[in-house]
């Protein structure tokens, strides 16, 4: 059976500390902690005399003072190891953790589960070519020397590189090593550990271009499992939950998180919030129950950018610039079928077609398998289509040979249908306001991914009004645009209600009208 060796960097709350260490050995596994050097001496002897009685808790040899995105928290982490390695000869995996981690699941099931599978998890990442950096520094990163620490020594850090950049001074990555990236928070087998430390003691080179590299605990082991394990014995995953919000920052996980947590893919979470006191309690207890019957949903990162980007009027972006420059045409007419029930819409448009002579698209904007005519690549994917999305209008015009035409997007799209209807074109949106049951949203939610079969009932009734309001929500904003031609189509109406706003949004006469609001089954879930 596997036997975990933890291995603990934390700098804080010595109290805290004691109790991390007495729930991760309860279960038979053992801790190698390393306290930061900058940390007070009494909290290093406080937490060393609460735990010297502990055969399952070591430490490492040689405290380091550690800075954000310097190579001490590589070596902290090392002395760690290296510690465990000698004190633990019968732990198989050694899992990095933080002073902010927690287990979500019990000791039994991370035993079976690392059992199941003979190989390493560590997040490795091409660097040149992921996306895995989104700001910032990337080939800087190793091509330049890095002494000082960004955050203590800002001016240092600064002039190094900018001098280093002036005259050219750059260096080549070791030859023979292909430079991976990824998250700091692994879990290894014994036998990689060993060759790891093989690696470390021979490769004065690789040592050396490391310890100036910029941020190396996203690269040192990442790259070195890489170079030392065959591909196949790799799983490139954290099983460390962890989130980030739009500005970089982890997200902190508070009492009402427990659920959340236990339905993710995961065996520890990082991070909990220190004041979480209900939550660490549980999550210790749970870690010795020997539950083994953990339903999975993970849905945690879905839930948390549908709730967090909620109320962002606008969203993101705004209208660019070369999209206000285009035109639609002025003498061309767009009408906006804007509904959240799909399934609604595309009947209409099918009767749309089938009834007049209007092209009608469906929702174009929003599903790449949507039918559309090839218009020299522009097509090929929703990412190009709202790019270029006036361009891609007027293709259409052209492509069908009509002043007229019909599309669909989803009210979420409130951008696009406003730069549209600010066009000089002449532009009319209907919204196809439908009845939702809460069947119907839980339908939904598991369609986009906020939820699944496995989600807890507790989370669902939770989650269905959040949904509910963002979908009246998407239905206010449009009524309050205050858009010049603005209909509604409302399932409720009767079809002489429905008859009439059809025949004024598509300009068509009362027979036609009626006849595509008797359309059969068209609210129909």
């Amino acid at each position: 059976m596997a036997k975990i060796a933890f291995i603990l960097l934390c700098h804080k709350d010595p109290d805290a500390i004691i109790r991390q260490a007495a729930q991760l050995t309860a279960a038979g596994d053992c801790l190698a902690i390393h306290f930061d050097a900058r940390a007070p001496k009494a909290a290093f002897d406080q937490i060393t005399g609460a735990l010297a009685s502990n055969p399952s808790v070591t430490f490492a040899k040689k405290r380091i003072k550690c800075g954000w995105g310097a190579w001490s928290l590589v070596q902290a982490t090392l002395n760690a190891v290296e510690a465990a390695v000698e004190a633990f000869p019968q732990a198989s995996h050694f899992y990095m953790v933080s002073g902010d981690c927690m287990p979500v699941k019990s000791a039994d099931y991370l035993h079976d589960f690392l059992d199941g599978d003979d190989v390493d998890y560590v997040e490795s990442f091409d660097y040149f070519e992921s996306d895995w950096i989104k700001t910032g520094f990337r080939e800087e990163r190793l091509i330049y020397r890095h002494w000082f620490n960004e955050r203590t020594q800002k001016w240092l850090f600064y002039t190094s590189f900018n001098l280093q950049r002036r005259f050219n001074i750059t260096r080549e990555v070791p030859a023979d090593i292909q430079m991976m990236i990824g998250s700091q928070w692994w879990c290894l087998r014994r036998r990689t550990i060993e060759a790891l430390l093989d690696i470390v003691a021979k490769r004065r080179d690789v040592m050396s271009f490391f310890k100036t590299t910029w941020i190396p605990d996203e690269t040192f082991f990442q790259t070195l499992v890489r170079h030392l394990v065959p591909s196949t014995e790799i799983k490139s995953r954290t099983l460390t939950f962890l989130m980030f919000t739009d500005y970089g920052m982890p997200v902190t996980f508070y009492n009402d998180h427990y659920d959340l947590l236990l339905g993710q893919d995961a065996l520890f979470a990082r991070k909990i919030s220190p004041e979480a006191f209900e939550l660490k309690e549980r999550l210790g207890e749970l870690f010795v129950s020997g539950r083994r019957d953990f339903v999975i949903s993970d849905e945690g990162r879905n839930l948390f950018g549908f709730l967090t980007g909620r109320g962002r009027v606008g969203r993101r972006f705004g209208t660019r610039f070369w999209e206000r420059e285009a035109s639609l045409g002025r003498d061309h007419e767009l009408m906006i079928i804007a509904c959240k029930k799909w399934h609604v819409a595309k009947r209409l448009v099918a009767a749309i077609k089938e009834k007049t002579d209007i092209p009608a698209m469906e929702f174009l904007f929003n599903e790449e398998s949507s039918e559309m005519p090839d218009l020299g690549g522009l097509e090929n994917s929703v990412v190009k289509r709202a790019r270029h999305r006036r361009a891609l209008i007027r293709m259409l015009f052209d492509h069908h040979e009509k002043d007229r035409l019909v599309i669909c997007l989803d009210p979420t799209n409130f951008d696009l249908i406003e730069d549209f209807v600010g066009d000089r074109a002449k532009v009319r949106v209907l919204e196809i306001n439908c009845e939702f049951s809460d069947e119907y949203l839980e339908g939904h939610a598991k369609r986009v991914g906020l939820a699944s079969d496995h989600s807890p009932a507790d989370t669902i009734a939770r989650l269905i009004p959040t949904i509910r309001n963002d979908v009246n929500y998407e239905s206010e904003r449009l009524r309050d645009a205050d858009f010049s031609h603005f209909y509604r189509l409302r399932e409720r109406g009767d079809v002489a209600e429905q008859t009439a706003v059809l025949a004024r949004f598509l300009g068509i006469d009362d027979d036609t009208a009626k006849a595509l609001a008797e359309t059969p089954y068209l609210f129909v879930d």
